[in-house]
């Protein structure tokens, strides 16, 4: 078991970048940092009461940047991605994804690095109607340039991990939770449920607690060398069950709608055909669509019973994500309820 060695997390100031780092510092390791902006390294950790002073500053393609970034760590998490859904940006995602792996997955895999972490995520083995998802699945190409991105860098590391680099792979649901510095996607879309409208439709959602997931990355990092693969996710609930979920937590009643998911499947590709003429960074996409009404669920309990992992009931997760949401002026004492008033008293 790898303790207390220097960790190099890319994507620093990123939402899952900034978690794992407190989570590695407070397991004992030291972490280096690496970020575009030095500036948001405060605003950032602030929040998590965590001030890192280890920071290398550069972009995940610069060879330079990333070599000297490596420079003296005996471990890496790979967290940063470019997430754009705009078309005219698809080139761009593919080709920063793919070159950002390369040169700190591939460059700490070159280096003999003992211990390298690699987020993916569980949708790389999504296919519509497929059989549950789980890390035995083989690797679906994607329709979007960030799901090919995706699929691109899992072929990448696993050819790695082939070789016998010490490579383990984190697979998260939709990553939730407090503290977001985006607010991230799942985030983003909870805020737009919250103070629009709830659609309610096929199938349901299944998600993270970032807390969980930077205890996972920990606990990979800390794994004797092998191809370490593991799947991180709460329990499944189906849309009905997050609305009434939320309902609870805050007291309130959101306004909702009903949509059949091949309605909704149906306006994807129309907003596929749309993003030729007219660009936008929003997730209508028929590939969104897809994971929306027909995900099949994941079982994570062979990560929780061989790691020790526990993944947080996902009533918690909500609970903190909104009172959170509320603080950050994300969203209105209205719109999140009682919460708002226990953080008032």
């Amino acid at each position: 078991m790898i303790q207390g060695v220097k960790v190099l997390v890319t994507g620093g100031t990123g939402f899952t970048g900034s978690h794992t780092a407190v989570a590695l510092a407070a397991a004992g390791h030291q972490v280096r940092l690496m970020v575009r902006d030095r500036d948001k390294v405060r605003h950032v950790f602030g929040p998590l009461g965590f001030d890192p002073t280890d920071i290398a500053t550069g972009d995940m393609t610069d060879a330079s940047a990333v070599e000297a970034a490596l420079a003296g760590c005996d471990g890496v998490i790979h967290t940063a991605a470019l997430v754009d859904l705009r078309r005219a940006s698809a080139t761009l995602v593919e080709n920063t994804n793919a070159r950002g792996v390369e040169l700190v997955v591939g460059g700490a895999a070159r280096r003999g690095m003992p211990s390298i972490v690699h987020v993916s995520s569980l949708s790389v083995f999504f296919v519509p109607g497929g059989a549950p998802l789980s890390t035995s699945l083989p690797i679906s190409l994607g329709t979007t340039a960030y799901a090919r991105s995706k699929a691109q860098a899992e072929n990448y590391v696993r050819r790695w991990q082939d070789s016998g680099a010490p490579i383990r792979i984190s697979y998260p649901a939709g990553i939730v939770g407090p503290n977001d510095p985006g607010p991230s996607a799942v985030n983003s879309g909870l805020v737009s449920l919250m103070r629009d409208i709830w659609v309610i439709t096929s199938s349901g959602l299944q998600v993270v607690d970032v807390r969980d997931l930077a205890a996972l990355h920990v606990a990979l990092l800390e794994l004797p060398a092998g191809p370490h693969r593991y799947a991180a996710a709460t329990e499944m609930l189906t849309w009905a069950e997050m609305y009434e979920l939320c309902s609870r937590l805050t007291g309130t009643r959101p306004r909702r709608v009903t949509v059949p998911g091949l309605l909704l499947r149906a306006a994807g590709t129309v907003g596929d055909v749309v993003k030729r003429f007219h660009d936008f960074d929003f997730p209508l996409t028929r590939d969104t669509m897809e994971f929306a009404t027909r995900w099949p669920g994941a079982d994570t309990e062979r990560t929780s019973r061989n790691l020790r992992v526990r993944f947080r009931d996902v009533a918690e997760t909500y609970r903190d994500t909104m009172t959170w949401m509320y603080a950050a002026g994300h969203l209105t004492a209205a719109q999140v309820g009682k919460l708002a008033e226990e953080v008032n008293r």
